[in-house]
């Protein structure tokens, strides 16, 4: 008979990052693809950034105590520990991922939210929740255990991918469940005693080629098509691009971003 694996448990990933299990780790709704093209110089990633800056860059310096649940290959990590010089606490379920993550700093954990560990209780004031909540098929269960880990007046930040009407193959082989709009993200975040400070669609220079990309079937594919830039020179091109809008704005955008803040 085989033993049952005790947790917690630790090893080291890739990068010589020790991983502590305190869940085991199981699939989640999320192509492994995408971690081996999504890099720290994606224009996206970038861009990403720059737009998480504009809106939250007070809440960031100040944070004392901060997380980023489904941190995957820990892009968002490392990007924040280089500018801000914070460490980033991150947080998934997907072996995969964590093995590649790219965090120099931040502790990397496999946990389930949903077991709520007394030792996170209220821990953090700021939590990062990046392309994660259109993955989850039951909102409000998530957003409940997404609260046990912050404090009473703790900063959520979000971002989603934006418009149902843009749903395609690329989001089934993402594993997205669905995309939002400004009235869909305000109206599950104060059902779940959240309160919406600031939000902007942003990447409208972008939405011709997110309505190409829906024009093309990849149901053959495991969709890493979608987000590969083929080389420097268009990932370089399509940055420039990426930074002409204003911001926020509420008209239209490929993605959303809301800064919430916990009213418990």
């Amino acid at each position: 008979m085989k033993r049952a694996q005790a947790y917690p448990k630790e090893s080291m990933n890739s990068e010589h990052r020790p991983i502590i299990y305190l869940s085991p780790p199981r699939p989640v709704s999320m192509g492994d693809w995408w971690f081996d093209i999504a890099t720290i110089d994606h224009f996206w990633i970038r861009r990403r950034f720059d737009v998480m800056r504009r809106l939250a860059d007070s809440i960031l310096r100040n944070s004392r105590s901060t997380g980023e649940v489904g941190c995957g290959n820990g892009l968002l990590q490392r990007e924040v520990e280089d500018y801000y010089r914070i460490s980033v606490s991150g947080f998934d379920l997907n072996e995969v991922a964590l093995q590649k993550n790219v965090s120099r700093v931040s502790p990397l954990y496999c946990y389930d939210i949903h077991q709520r560990n007394s030792e996170f209780r209220a821990r953090f004031d700021l939590l990062l929740l990046f392309d994660v909540l259109e993955h989850i098929e039951v909102e409000n269960e998530f957003l409940q255990s997404i609260k046990f880990h912050l404090t009473n007046s703790g900063a959520l930040l979000v971002n989603v991918p934006a418009h149902q009407f843009f749903h395609s193959d690329y989001d089934r082989a993402a594993g997205h469940v669905r995309r939002y709009s400004v009235g869909r993200l305000t109206k599950v975040a104060e059902e779940n005693g959240f309160k919406i400070c600031v939000l902007t669609y942003w990447g409208l220079p972008l939405v011709p080629l997110l309505l190409a990309r829906k024009a093309i079937s990849m149901r053959r594919t495991d969709g890493r098509a979608g987000f590969d830039t083929r080389g420097s020179v268009i990932n370089g091109l399509l940055s420039c691009l990426a930074r002409l809008e204003p911001l926020p704005q509420k008209i239209l955008g490929t993605s959303l971003m809301a800064v919430l803040q916990n009213n418990s």
